[in-house]
This record gives structure tokens, C-alpha cells and sequence, in this order.
């Protein structure tokens, strides 16, 4: 009867979007010229997602094929990987499928003021958020409910993660080229405003928030779900323990589906115009809501209050999580405004303060996240004097408690690119400016969303990866290789490897970035030079051809950054061993959670600081303090959309790949 339960639920909540995205699909998308943008922008997005699930489909091939071949239970391991890939890829596409069409419909509807707008945007994010949680439920618990074995489902997440990785890589570095490339050439250069339809990189610029925001962010919230859920079960699972505890996590993330579900219609804008405010009383009925749902699977199904307790510290961690991560983002406190006010001396303090602040944003998150892990952790009896594996299941359960609120989270996310989208297009085709008094409040409101879902979403991974660790280290011992201990030199070497990963990948990110930036802003200096009453805005720019140029370099760069993900833990675990490679995974988690929080949260700090300068403040738009938070802003781009993100599926594709493939290990150096 559970099992059905939880299969219903999962569909329900795709019936839910399915039912939202008709009627957002039904909305008016006001005039041609509104129209005509946006079948750009679609066109462009389709174009580039085609492209990059074709390539990414060709590496998944070859992969299935070696997984098949090469490992125990091959054939059943790679239909997982096929089916978690699969999900991952649909994910993403449902994503940008919706966003791509409500923008529109968001500007239009911005004529009737910001509550309509409003809800409009969020309704199209909620068909995001209810399908990439209905998807991972429902792909979990049908595999589950068939196999009966977590151990055997490891090559579903390993499919996910993969897909989730070059979705994250390729789509951000297509985001940020494009965006840093328009900004840079266009409000530097020829002090144009963002979105002026003269600049031949504005399409590709609101192709990028799609591709990127919504795509990538889809398919990388959808694999956070399933390595969450799944590290819990196999935990239980190679611990012996009963199978309500295996189930436990499929039933919570049912429960908060069921929670989503009711707390949506509480989204409203109330008398005091606070957009944050009306996300929030989603986010707090949703907690609420799960909050009871969880006591109830503790007492009446587990039998175990512990389940409940860890439970709530989950739902704690991913509320401090939240306010952390507005604190420094948000224009409306200090952080964000101390980087306005820098910005009045000129680019370089604006990236030094900036810098700063990223910094200081990944201690508070540490500290929350290490009081979770030592109260989960001994709530399930956990030692603190040795390793005990069940203890690090009661973080685990703590870890898919923070996540099952995914489908209200990730709603709050995908509003950000509509409405990103919608005062772009909204500018594009001469709206009113009182139409933008709406549109700019929203996008404002959109970034901090986006910094809080990726903070978020790498505090779980870290809590989740603890538990595929654990699960990695127990199927070491149970196979004869003695505990890690961190003072034996192999597992230190592992360590360093793992520390320096995260680093060494998003380096290659960074400069993809710089060089799709480089190709584009080339472009449309080309334009502006050639093609005569461009600038006058008596002719039209050649947008496919930004678009082309930012498509390929984003599809030629993706492919290193993956490699090295794959690469480098299945090297260390053939050449160094299994106490190299859990060293390994150990330091990947821990550099990796820091350097996401401070790429994520300083880069979305300084964006809402130019944005706040654009308001009115320290001289407003055109100002010197302008322009150099707009050059503090394109730093920002790439470490907040596209670097910072990507850490989030490096760690689960490392984690994955490493329990995947430890048979093989284990077997190559027993010989």
C-alpha cells in the first residue's frame, strides 16, 4: 500500500504541473513584436539543447555499453544509468520548455501590475519545480519497488549526475559568454542599457538564462533528489538494517511533494508588496506541512522518533541556508550594499569587496551544516570517539528531509529566469517604462532566488555525499580493506587530490567563459562597424549569429570539465587504491561545499549591487559607480551561473562514479 502511495503521489505532482502549464500556455502574449522576440528566444534555446543532448547522448552511449560489459550486474546497472540519464535530460527540458513561454506571457501580464505578474511567473516556475521532483520520485521508487537492492540503482544516479554535470557546464558556459559578452561591449563600450534590442548579443543573452538557469538548474536539482534519496536507502540497505528505513526517504519526499502541493496557493503578494515575503509563506507552509507529515512516518510507519527529529534538523539546516544566503545577497542588507558603495572608487574595490564578502558567505553556512552533521549524528547513536555507521544514516535522513522541500524551492528558482526573460523582452520591444517599474523588481528579487536554490542545493550534496562515502567505505570493509584513518599517507594524498578538484575543474569554466565572452563581444563589435544605422536603430542585428558562435563554444568546452570529473576518481582509484580514493571523495566534499557557497553567493551579491546602483543609489545608471559595478557584475556572471553551480554535480558524479565502479577497484588490487 506505501509503495503505491508513493507512485501516486509522484504522478500526481506531474499531473499538477502538467494542469499549470496549460494554463500558463493559455495566457496572451501580447504584440507581434513581443511574439517575434520570443520565438527567437525559443528558437535559439531548442536549438542549443538539441545540440547539446545530441553530444552528451553520444558519451551516454559509450558509457552504457562499458557499464554493461564491464561490471557485475552490468546489463541492469546501465539500464539504470540510461534511465537515470534520461531523467536528468527530461528534466532539464521540461525546465526551459515552460520558461521560454512564460516570459512572455510575464511582460504581457505586467500591464495589469506587479501581483499578476507575479503570479504568472511563479506558476510557470511551479511547473519546474512539481515536474523535477515528480520525476526523480517517480523514477526512484519504480526502480526501487522492481529491484529491491539500492546497490543495483547506483548506476541510475550515476546517469543522472553525469547528464546533470555537462547540462550544468554547458548550458552556464553558454549563459555567461553570452551575458558577459552583451554587457561588456554594450553598457561599456557603447553605453547602451542592458536588453536594448541594438545589441546583436541580446538574444543569445535571454537564450542563456534558459539554457542555463532553468535547463541546467532543472537537471541539477533532479540528480541533487536522487543522490540524496538514494544514499539514504543504500546506506540502510548495506547496514542491514530494516526496510522501513530503506523506504523512509521515498516516503519523506512523497510527504513534502503532498505539502508542495497545498502550500502553492499561499504564494500571493501581500499588502506591503514584499516579493520575498510572498515566496517565503510558501516556503514556511511547505516546511510546516512536512514538518507534521515526517512525525507521522516516524511514529506510524519507521516506528522510530529518531526519523522525525533528524527530519526537522534537515528542514532547520535548508531555513539557515536561506537566510544566510539572502543576508548576502539581497540589496535589502548590508553585504550587497557595502559592494554599491565600493563601486564609487572604481571596478577594482568593487571585485576586492565583492571578493570579500563571497568569503565570509561560506562560514555561517559551514557552521549550520556542522551542528546538522553532529546532532543527526548522534540522534542515531552515533560515536564521537569512532566511526559508526548508523549515525551517518540519521545524517542522511537529516540530508533527504533538506531536500524533499525541492518542489517549493525549486518553484522559487525558476521564476527568477521568466522574469529575468520578461523585462528583457519587455525593454526588446519598447514596452513602457512602467512596465519595467514591475519586470525589475521581480529579476531583482529572481537572483537572490537563484543564489538561495544553489547554496541550497550544495549543502545537501555535502550531507548527501557523507552518506555515499559512508556506503563506499562499508562495502570497502566488508571486501577486507581496513578503515580510512586520515594520518595513513595514501588516504592524505586522496585528500590533497580531492581538496585541489574542485579548483582545478572550475578553472577550465572560468576560462570557457572569458573565451565565449571574447567571441562575442568581437561579434558585435563586427556588427557595429559593418553594419551601417545599427547603433541608430534603423537596422537589424545579425542575433543568429551570436547565438552560433556562443552554441559552439559552450558544446567545445564542456567536454574537458566532464572528462576530468570522470577521469580523475576512477585514476586514483586504479593507480592509488581505495584508501587513495576515499581520501579522495572526502577532500572533493569539503573544498567543494566552500568554494560553491562563496562562488554562488558573492557572485549573486554583486549583480543585485549593480542592480541596487541602477535603482537610483550612489549616482544610479551611467554613473562611474555604475560602471564599474557593471564590470564587478560580469565577475559575478561566471562564478554565480556557471563555476560555483557546477561544483554541485562534481561531487555527486565523483561519489557516484567511485561506488559504481569499486568492484573493479577493489578486484584490481586484490590480484
Amino acid at each position: 500500500m506505501i509503495e503505491i502511495a508513493i507512485v501516486l503521489i509522484a504522478i500526481l505532482a506531474l499531473i499538477y504541473a502538467g494542469v499549470q502549464a496549460f494554463l500558463v500556455l493559455r495566457e496572451d502574449e501580447g504584440t507581434e513584436e513581443m511574439k517575434r522576440i520570443a520565438r527567437a528566444i525559443q528558437e535559439g534555446s531548442q536549438a542549443f539543447m538539441k545540440r547539446q543532448y545530441t553530444t552528451i547522448a553520444m558519451v551516454a552511449v559509450v558509457l552504457v555499453i562499458i557499464i554493461a560489459v564491464a561490471l557485475p550486474n552490468g546489463p541492469v546497472m546501465a539500464l539504470g544509468f540510461a534511465i537515470g540519464a534520461l531523467g536528468s535530460a527530461v528534466a532539464g527540458y521540461i525546465g526551459m520548455h515552460i520558461s521560454i513561454r512564460a516570459n512572455v506571457r510575464t511582460a504581457n501580464k505586467a500591464k495589469e501590475g506587479l501581483q499578476k505578474a507575479f503570479s504568472l511567473a511563479f506558476r510557470g516556475g511551479s511547473v519546474t519545480g512539481l515536474s523535477v521532483v515528480g520525476i526523480a520520485l517517480l523514477g526512484l521508487s519504480v526502480f526501487y519497488f522492481w529491484l529491491h537492492n539500492p546497490e543495483l540503482m547506483v548506476g541510475f544516479v550515476f546517469g543522472a549526475s553525469l547528464i546533470s554535470l555537462f547540462a550544468r557546464v554547458g548550458g552556464g558556459i553558454y549563459t555567461k559568454g553570452a551575458d558577459v559578452g552583451a554587457d561588456l561591449v554594450g553598457k561599456v563600450k557603447y553605453g547602451i542599457p542592458e536588453d536594448d534590442p541594438r545589441n546583436p548579443a541580446v538574444i543569445a543573452d535571454n537564450v542563456g538564462d534558459n539554457v542555463g538557469d532553468c535547463a541546467g538548474m532543472g537537471a541539477d536539482l533532479y540528480e541533487t533528489y536522487v543522490v540524496t534519496a538514494l544514499s539514504s536507502m543504500l546506506l540502510a540497505y548495506t547496514l542491514n538494517m530494516k526496510v522501513e528505513y530503506v523506504i523512509a526517504p521515498l516516503l519523506i519526499g512523497a510527504i513534502a511533494i503532498l505539502a508542495t502541493l497545498i502550500a502553492i496557493p499561499f504564494v500571493r503578494i501581500g499588502k506591503g508588496n514584499s516579493i520575498m515575503g510572498a515566496l517565503y509563506k510558501g516556503v514556511v507552509v511547505t516546511v510546516i506541512l512536512s514538518a507534521i507529515g515526517f512525525y507521522l512516518i516516524a511514529y506510524y510507519y519507521v516506528k522510530d522518533i529518531g526519523i522525525f527529529y533528524t527530519g526537522l534538523i534537515g528542514l532547520i539546516i535548508m531555513a539557515f541556508m536561506v537566510f544566510i544566503t539572502e543576508y548576502y545577497t539581497s540589496y535589502k542588507y548590508k553585504p550587497t550594499k557595502k559592494i554599491s558603495e565600493a563601486s564609487k572608487s572604481g571596478a577594482g574595490i568593487t571585485i576586492i569587496t565583492g571578493l570579500g564578502y563571497g568569503l565570509q558567505a561560506s562560514f555561517l553556512p559551514a557552521i549550520v551544516v556542522s551542528a546538522g552533521i553532529i546532532i543527526s549524528y548522534w540522534i542515531f547513536g552515533g560515536s564521537f570517539t569512532s566511526f559508526t555507521p548508523q549515525g551517518i544514516y540519521g545524517i542522511s535522513v537529516a540530508s533527504a528531509a533538506m531536500l524533499s522541500v525541492a518542489g517549493m524551492i525549486i518553484s522559487i528558482d525558476s521564476y527568477g529566469p521568466i522574469t529575468d526573460n520578461a523585462g528583457g523582452i519587455a525593454e526588446m520591444s519598447g514596452l513602457p517604462d512602467d512596465i519595467r517599474k514591475v519586470t525589475d523588481p521581480l529579476d531583482a528579487v529572481g537572483n537572490t532566488t537563484k543564489a538561495i536554490t544553489k547554496g541550497y542545493a550544495i549543502g545537501s550534496a555535502a550531507l548527501a555525499s557523507l552518506s555515499l562515502f559512508a556506503a563506499f567505505q562499508q562495502i570497502a570493509s566488508q571486501n577486507g580493506f581496513p578503515s580510512f584513518d586520515i594520518i595513513q599517507p595514501l588516504v592524505l594524498v586522496g585528500l590533497l587530490i580531492g581538496a585541489t578538484l574542485p579548483f582545478f575543474f572550475t578553472s577550465y569554466l572560468m576560462k570557457a567563459v572569458g573565451t565565449a565572452a571574447y567571441s562575442i563581444v568581437q561579434e558585435v563589435i563586427r556588427q557595429f562597424d559593418t553594419i551601417k544605422g545599427l547603433m541608430e536603430g534603423k537596422a537589424k542585428p545579425e542575433y543568429d549569429k551570436c547565438v552560433d558562435i556562443v552554441t559552439k563554444t559552450a558544446l567545445r568546452e564542456l567536454v574537458l570539465p566532464g572528462a576530468i570529473a570522470v577521469i580523475t576518481p576512477l585514476a586514483v582509484g586504479f593507480i592509488l587504491g581505495p584508501l587513495a580514493l576515499g581520501g579522495l571523495l572526502l577532500g572533493v566534499i569539503l573544498s567543494g561545499f566552500s568554494l560553491a557557497i562563496m562562488m554562488t553567493a558573492g557572485g549573486a551579491a554583486w549583480d543585485n549591487a549593480k542592480k541596487y546602483i541602477e535603482l537610483g543609489n550612489f549616482g544610479g545608471k551611467g554613473s562611474e559607480a555604475h560602471k564599474a559595478a557593471v564590470v564587478g557584475d560580469t565577475v559575478g556572471d561566471a562564478v554565480k551561473d556557471t563555476a560555483g553551480p557546477a561544483i554541485n554535480p562534481l561531487i555527486k558524479v565523483v561519489n557516484t562514479i567511485s561506488i559504481l565502479f569499486l568492484s573493479l577497484i577493489l578486484l584490481y588490487h586484490l590480484l
